[in-house]
């Protein structure tokens, strides 16, 4: 498979799905936020790398046509997809969300989860639907939450389990 990449952060997802995912070939990164982690890590990765502002989905849907994109993985793109990319790659766009969905939909799910009370928390792969984090989930990974627990250290957690499972979904799906 030919996957591209949304970024808007660190890039810790991007580089582990290249590192991970050895069968596939992440062929173009997209970001929206100049300087991100993610940018750094294209670079440094030798990805072919562009920065496109979340509004012009029409670039960025041209750009993942160029590069004959397979399959395009959400790692961390912090802005909500248009109907039009949807459309254009139905069934070919996935998300790694930190919550089990359908819990904590939405941006600050951990905290959250932590300002809840909650004893668990965790991640969610899922396809990407109109409606916010409510496709179909792929898999999902169960984290224990603490009482020493701050939303720094169980965003670390949850971004370890983002780590194992984000790969193990991408290797396994049959586009």
């Amino acid at each position: 498979m030919r996957i591209g990449i949304m970024c808007s952060g660190n890039g810790s997802n991007f580089e582990n799905i290249v590192k991970n995912c050895p069968d596939h070939k992440v062929v173009v990164m997209i970001y929206n936020k100049m300087g991100c982690g993610a940018e750094k890590r294209s670079q440094k990765l030798g990805i072919p790398y562009v920065y496109i502002k979340s509004k012009d989905e029409d670039d960025i849907i041209k750009m993942f046509e160029a590069f004959r994109v397979d399959l395009i993985v959400l790692a961390g793109w912090m802005r909500i997809v248009s109907p039009k990319l949807i459309d254009k790659f139905p069934n070919r766009i996935i998300n790694i969300h930190p919550s089990l969905l359908p819990k904590y939909k939405g941006l600050n799910a951990l905290q959250q989860a932590l300002d809840s009370d909650d004893i668990v928390t965790g991640c969610t792969v899922h396809f990407v639907t109109e409606e916010m984090d409510s496709g179909v989930v792929l898999l999902q990974s169960e984290v224990p939450i603490t009482h020493k627990d701050t939303l720094k250290t169980l965003t670390k957690k949850v971004q370890k389990e983002e780590h194992r499972i984000l790969p193990m979904v991408i290797n396994k799906l049959k586009l």
